[in-house]
């Protein structure tokens, strides 16, 4: 399911949501006409990995700048051809990489599981998709979730929460809670669950943690984020002085999300909360990204409160490289040093033989 499948939901006419499309496409296409007015060849590194770089970094400016500014029946219109269109061609290449996918619910929730048939899984992810609390759907994460399978050796559920502005702030968080309650409570011996996501994504899984530990629900083995949004508030000096190099618009919109409710509750913005007795947590962020200066504060912090806690930043990149590119050297360093992460959290107590895992990690 995606938002424009729930009852409710508006969605546009076939035909202006054509018309839209082909807008979109149009200012995609344009777009490339400024890559090489920044002259991508002069950065350092390989070549042709520049030329990505840039061409990715451009395309999907224009791509989120478009969708956001459209009235929201259409931008859900949109956002359905789009989820069809990588049902169509995503699913079959999680195929390939040996991993299948099945739509299914949990704790009354939707989504999609990303599991291999040849090996028994360690453990399960709850993953919840980015798209800024107003977009995204389970289904355009094929390729990063099924890479995530084979590398950290867990089943990945991607959850199809419930977005703004149809359903603000807290109704994606308690959808994802009564997912990670069902994972928790149904997991086997030895079985761990983590919580993981990307932009709004990961900014929600710190709305959930929260939220487990005052309701005490728990404990988790661990976090992944990547690209987290871990301040509302949108103050940081990483936001101008990376507008320049990242995808994320210039004026990043939160008021539909919050719906009234301020930027800095704890509720919301991880930085505002008290992170003691956080789980481990795995960040990974790209540091010519708008959100850097909020993700380097939040692991600090983390740090300080004596969280085990891995932070991966990656220089030139920008915001959720590795699931925008995930065929480039920096995305593969995210998913070797994440795997590493995933190990570390199964890996036996002192003076305890074996590992409490079914099956092994990586490909």
């Amino acid at each position: 399911m995606v938002m424009a499948d729930r009852p409710g939901v508006a969605r546009a006419a076939w035909p202006i949501a054509a018309t839209d499309a082909g807008g979109m496409a149009g200012a995609m296409a344009m777009s490339l006409l400024r890559v090489p007015l920044r002259h991508p060849l002069a950065s350092r590194g390989r070549r042709l990995e520049s030329v990505a770089v840039a061409v990715t970094r451009e395309t999907m400016r224009q791509f989120i700048g478009y969708t956001v500014s459209l009235p929201i029946d259409e931008f859900r219109s949109v956002e359905l051809a789009i989820d069809r269109l990588c049902e169509v061609a995503l699913t079959p290449a999680a195929a390939a990489l040996g991993v299948s996918t099945e739509v299914g619910e949990v704790g009354g929730v939707p989504g999609v599981w990303y599991r291999r048939r040849d090996r028994t899984a360690r453990g399960s992810v709850l993953y919840l998709h980015g798209g800024g609390y107003v977009g995204g759907s389970p289904r355009m994460y094929g390729v990063f979730a099924a890479e995530l399978r084979r590398s950290t050796g867990c089943d990945i559920f991607v959850a199809d929460y419930r977005l703004a502005p149809e359903f603000p702030f807290p109704a994606g968080r308690d959808d994802a809670l009564a997912v990670l309650s069902a994972m928790l409570e149904a997991r086997p011996e030895g079985h761990r669950v983590l919580v993981a996501g990307d932009s709004g994504g990961g900014g929600l899984v710190t709305s959930v943690v929260f939220e487990a530990m005052v309701q005490r629900i728990g404990p988790l083995d661990g976090t992944l984020l990547l690209s987290p949004e871990v301040d509302l508030e949108l103050d940081d000096p990483s936001l101008s002085e990376n507008a320049a190099r990242d995808i994320l618009p210039w004026n990043i919109p939160t008021a539909a999300y919050l719906h009234g409710r301020d930027p800095a509750s704890p509720e919301v913005s991880a930085l505002h909360q008290d992170l003691s007795g956080w789980p481990p947590t795995f960040v990974a962020f790209g540091g010519d990204e708008m959100l850097r200066d909020s993700i380097r504060r939040f692991t600090a912090r983390l740090e300080e409160a004596g969280v085990p806690t891995e932070s991966h930043e990656e220089p030139g990149m920008f915001h959720v490289f590795p699931i925008l590119m995930p065929w480039a050297a920096a995305s593969r360093r995210v998913h070797t040093r994440a795997a590493a992460f995933v190990d570390a959290r199964f890996a036996p107590p002192p003076g305890r033989p074996g590992a409490p895992s079914d099956g092994p990690t990586g490909p």
